[in-house]
């Protein structure tokens, strides 16, 4: 295995960090710590900062932007086990750049389902996979679907063809205590379970992604299957160009 650039060797210590700390938070909660797979959340980070965590036995990595990611699928190609997760808001004109490539976090309604679908469909991909973001704090600048609406929206994306809902995801509102976020990654468990009592195809919201650097013990309290950790990580963000 390759040694990481020196300028990343804080990248494996982060991530020896944040496994410990998913490990004592889901031994708390009396779960598996294997149960929880980590994502890390690599948007602004630079090529060489992946390669130091993939080198530190990390595969997942979350992005925000579309043309970033593509950016990083072709600089990283050399590394096929990658396995990449789209967390930001997709629009639908930059949709082309993550079917296929990516699992995307951030299903919100009907119009990015039929541009994923129309997607998948011309260009001969089997399934995307994808996880529904539930805005939990109702907050008007966020995107995500009101819980009240997720029952139709899950009607809506039953039996197609080409799409594969496999959770639910959210980001709660800003907050500087963990605690604050628990009742809304709660809220999004709780959720979960009632919906998943109606059997729809192509539908298993076994997943919840939730949690983040700060609150990421809570999440996992709360049945959290992915956590999405970048600070903690690879250090604070780069600006991006």
């Amino acid at each position: 295995m390759a040694s990481p650039p020196d300028s990343f060797e804080h990248v494996a210590r982060g991530l020896d960090a944040v496994r410990e700390r998913i490990a004592r938070a889901a031994r708390a909660a009396g779960r598996a710590p294997d149960a929880v797979r980590l994502i890390a959340v690599s948007k602004t980070m630079p090529g060489a900062a992946i390669r130091a965590a993939h080198a530190a036995g990390q595969r997942d990595f979350g992005e925000n932007y579309a043309q970033e990611l593509a950016g990083k699928l072709t600089e990283l190609g050399d590394l096929p086990d990658l396995a990449w997760h789209f967390i930001g808001n997709l629009q639908r004109n930059k949709a082309k750049l993550v079917v296929g490539r990516a699992c995307i976090h951030t299903l919100d309604g009907t119009a990015l389902a039929d541009e994923l679908e129309r997607r998948a469909a011309a260009a001969g991909i089997a399934r995307v996979d994808t996880l529904i973001e539930v805005n939990v704090g109702g907050e008007a600048q966020k995107s995500g679907v009101a819980p009240a609406d997720l029952p139709t929206l899950l009607d809506a994306l039953a039996g197609r063809p080409h799409l594969r809902v496999g959770g639910l995801m959210c980001i709660p509102p800003a907050a500087t205590d963990p605690e604050a976020s628990r009742p809304h990654f709660r809220a999004l468990a709780r959720l979960r379970d009632e919906l998943s009592r109606t059997p729809r195809a192509g539908i298993d919201l076994g997943h919840l992604s939730m949690g983040m650097s700060v609150d990421l013990e809570a999440a996992i309290a709360e049945g959290a299957t992915l956590v999405r950790v970048g600070t903690a990580i690879f250090g604070e963000r780069r600006p991006r160009h």
